[in-house]
């Protein structure tokens, strides 16, 4: 859950009980001809979510695109079953994990026909899809995925749903091809609400980093502004108000040495801060306390929600909806120079199917 994001080193502990295997079809040819009439829009969005964000939860999964966890499950489930999916579950020290699953063979081969490309185009790998269970990043990589997902989750729940939505979310890796010569930011987003239109740099922090280092990025968000003349705010989500108070110092320090601090708004937020209580908690929520542009540093004031953070850079509107690019520059992608690179899935999950044209097992 977003408001209490799992640590690194409680998916590290002893090994759990072995899984009972589920038989499964055998990744063939005339098996990935027969999902044609198998998957719906919604199973190759999920599947197209994969292959950009590697590992995504089942909580994550349902959350965003679907009516119930129940349903989302079963669903899950069958595309494991025909091996468009693959799964694993890392061992909780408390309670249980929920269920990870990541792009398997039959997957990788839809989407990449799907583009007209070999899934060798793609850079897939089934060892390398799975091998993120045991990565020392997995808690920080789900963590990420966990508060976009909670951006869609809000944006589906909102009263006025068609005024709030999640436009963009780019994954680190997509990131890291398009700007990792200067900064490496865990995400890059748009959102909008009621009119108010604002896109991000996220830096997702689980307090296992040295403040200063966090500080210390700064740098480089100044640098991608002066190479680009785009000004993106970049969002600091700490675990904790006490370890956000502490960030804010650092993080004034060196945004006051740059040569050009207006051209890095930065705006805090801590999971503390949300309501555990609440329906659907999101960083959409009034969490938010920006950086004083100028004058002396302060750490208390109105939080704000994420749309209204545009009224404390009012410099930024006129860039607001058309800075961010629109084609990834020419270069070696994440798997190396031969990896193709696919478009980035649209955020939110294409609408269920209408009552009496659902899709074949469903």
């Amino acid at each position: 859950m977003i408001t209490n994001p799992t640590r690194q080193h409680a998916l590290r502990s002893a090994p759990g009980p072995a899984s009972r295997p589920a038989g499964r079809v055998r990744n063939s040819v005339e098996h990935q001809a027969a999902l044609a009439w198998r998957l719906t829009p919604r199973d190759r969005w999920i599947v197209a979510m994969l292959a950009e964000h590697r590992v995504l939860t089942a909580t994550q999964i349902t959350d965003m695109a679907f009516p119930s966890f129940r349903s989302g499950r079963q669903r899950l489930r069958e595309l494991y079953l025909w091996s468009v999916l693959d799964r694993f579950q890392p061992f909780a020290a408390l309670g249980s994990a929920p269920m990870h699953y990541v792009l398997a063979p039959a997957g990788a081969a839809v989407l990449a026909a799907a583009h007209g490309l070999e899934p060798r185009d793609l850079g897939y790998r089934h060892d390398r899809a799975l091998g993120i269970a045991h990565s020392l990043r997995l808690a920080h990589t789900v963590g990420v995925a966990e508060w976009f997902a909670a951006l869609v989750d809000a944006a589906r729940h909102h009263p006025c749903a068609d005024e709030s939505a999640l436009e963009v979310w780019w994954s680190e890796a997509r990131c890291a091809r398009l700007f990792g010569d200067l900064v490496r930011p865990d995400g890059y987003g748009r959102w909008h609400t009621r009119g108010r239109r604002i896109e991000f740099f996220l830096e997702y922090d689980l307090g296992t980093e040295a403040l200063s280092r966090v500080a210390a990025k700064l740098a480089g968000y100044a640098a991608l502004a002066a190479a680009t003349t785009i000004t993106t705010p970049l969002l600091i989500w700490l675990p904790t108000p006490r370890r956000e108070a502490n960030a804010r110092a650092a993080l004034h320090r060196a945004w006051r040495d740059l040569d050009q601090p207006a051209a890095v708004p930065v705006a805090t937020a801590a999971a503390g801060l949300l309501d555990p209580d609440s329906a659907h908690p999101s960083p959409a929520d009034p969490v938010w306390l920006p950086l004083p542009t100028t004058g002396p540093r302060r750490d208390s004031g109105p939080r704000l929600p994420l749309d209204r953070l545009v009224e404390a850079w009012p410099h930024l509107e006129p860039h607001l909806g058309d800075s961010a690019p629109q084609a990834e520059p020419t270069g070696a992608g994440e798997h190396g120079s031969g990896a193709a690179r696919l478009p980035a899935p649209f955020p939110m999950p294409p609408a269920p199917s209408p009552r009496g044209r659902a899709a074949p097992h469903r």
